[in-house]
């Protein structure tokens, strides 16, 4: 690195220009990298972290974190040629080798070419109308071509396609149509991003094997077992290695060492697969009192273990992370307001807007739960950290609220304990009481 470039970079990036020069499989430590750059051993730290989240770095049991080789992983929020294809209803007229190729960025071709070619770059997607200069000119720029309204390009567009491998669409939507439909499926791409499932958390690492145990087991290999890992709750599986019960230390608390598992542990266990989502998870596991829940495959084999200490670190770091796409609760929370009265207590106003309202104009009932049942989490989130699991709501209806009003949600606990609350909710307009609701829930901490 040049000291001219190093002038321009912080300490951070400086430290982690130097790990990418250094050679896959070199052993990395806080204390040597800020003695060789005379940095703070936070700054370090910090530093060593952000490239192992960018992949350069892995830290293993045993070994110490080591530079490893940058892997490339497709990014979820990308759309392929393939799938625009789906979202526009569209018919593919060249370039079909090139539909599993994913686009970067769509750019509308509403201007004039010249002004039209300093946005087009390569695995970009131009959406056009019948601008056959245009469909030329994208392809020869390394862009895939959506031609709206209908409309079919020249031959010597077709067979620029074929040859360069990139994907001319047609579809009767118009640009407009198109644009708003695209759109939408990257911002649902986003939301399911943000969504965490239990694969995501699932450990894989072979170091960190997961214990189980057979039928025919004898309690002796329990205690080996519970001495070796730390472990106290245990799968038990069959040949197939498909779970069969589960065996805590309480289970065989007193009994013989050559008896077997099968005659204490709990048969017919609660399994997950690994495409359900962690708050489901931390639901089951709240309601059911489960500490550990093994994960299958389709096949039913069990493919690892979940449990609930792995649930509540990964929630609590969703709730760090920013938003990348936006549920339509969250926008609909987006315009609540949070406020305090005189004596301090908490509640949120917004504005009936015209997308809340039913057919005659008033407040939609539903959004009315939606917006009450919201109050009740973040309350008992201002009072406890934690995560709250609604079980059964009452709700009632008393005045309809029209277009335009401005509402108060007024949130107020009624019982709190260290597993169980209780959450009164009323809605305000102009000083009448509109609607009110009462939910129960559990807490997931």
């Amino acid at each position: 690195m040049s000291e001219d470039n190093q002038e321009f970079l912080t300490k951070h990036q400086q430290i982690v220009q130097y790990i990418e020069e250094l050679s896959v499989g070199t052993r990395i430590s806080v204390r040597k990298v800020a003695q060789t750059l005379e940095v703070s051993e936070g700054t370090a730290y910090r530093a060593i972290k952000e490239a192992e989240s960018l992949g350069i770095v892995s830290t293993k049991d045993r070994i110490g974190t080591v530079r490893v080789e940058k892997k490339e992983y497709l990014k979820i929020d990308k759309l392929t040629f393939a799938e625009v294809v789906n979202i526009v209803d569209g018919e593919v007229i060249g370039g079909t080798k090139g539909l599993h190729k994913s686009l970067h960025k769509f750019v509308i071709g509403a201007m004039q070419l010249e002004a039209m070619k300093r946005y087009i770059d390569p695995d970009n997607l131009l959406i056009v109308g019948n601008r056959t200069q245009a469909h030329v000119y994208a392809l020869g720029q390394g862009a895939g071509v959506l031609i709206t309204g209908g409309f079919h390009p020249l031959d010597e567009a077709k067979e620029l396609a074929d040859e360069l491998e990139l994907p001319i669409i047609v579809t009767s939507y118009d640009t407009f149509t198109v644009a708003t439909m695209i759109n939408r499926a990257i911002d649902d791409r986003m939301i399911k991003k943000k969504i965490m499932l239990v694969q995501d958390i699932l450990r894989t690492d072979p170091d960190t094997p997961v214990y189980v145990l057979h039928a025919k087991d004898k309690v002796s290999h329990v205690q080996q077992l519970i001495e070796e890992s730390g472990h106290t709750r245990f799968p038990v599986v069959d040949e197939q290695y498909r779970p069969i019960g589960m065996i805590t230390t309480r289970d065989v608390w007193g009994s013989e060492p050559d008896q077997t598992v099968d005659q204490f542990m709990t048969k017919n266990p609660l399994t997950i697969e690994s495409q359900a989502s962690v708050a489901y998870v931390s639901h089951t596991m709240v309601w059911e009192g489960i500490e550990l829940l093994p994960v299958v495959g389709k096949d039913r084999r069990m493919i690892g273990v979940i449990s609930r200490k792995d649930v509540l670190k990964a929630l609590q770091f969703a709730q760090t992370q920013p938003q990348n796409g936006e549920t339509f609760e969250d926008q609909l929370w987006s315009s609540v307001e949070k406020m305090r009265d005189k004596n301090g207590h908490l509640f949120y106003r917004r504005t009936i807007s015209a997308q809340m309202t039913n057919h005659v104009g008033m407040v939609s009932e539903g959004l009315m739960t939606t917006l009450m049942s919201q109050a009740a989490m973040r309350i008992v989130k201002e009072e406890k950290r934690g995560n709250l699991i609604l079980d059964s709501s009452s709700n009632f209806f008393l005045l309809p609220i029209p277009i335009d009003s401005v509402i108060d949600l007024v949130p107020n606990i009624i019982e709190l304990s260290r597993r169980y609350c209780k959450i009164e909710v009323e809605i305000y307009c102009e000083g009448s009481r509109m609607a009110k609701s009462m939910f129960t829930a559990r807490l997931a901490d």
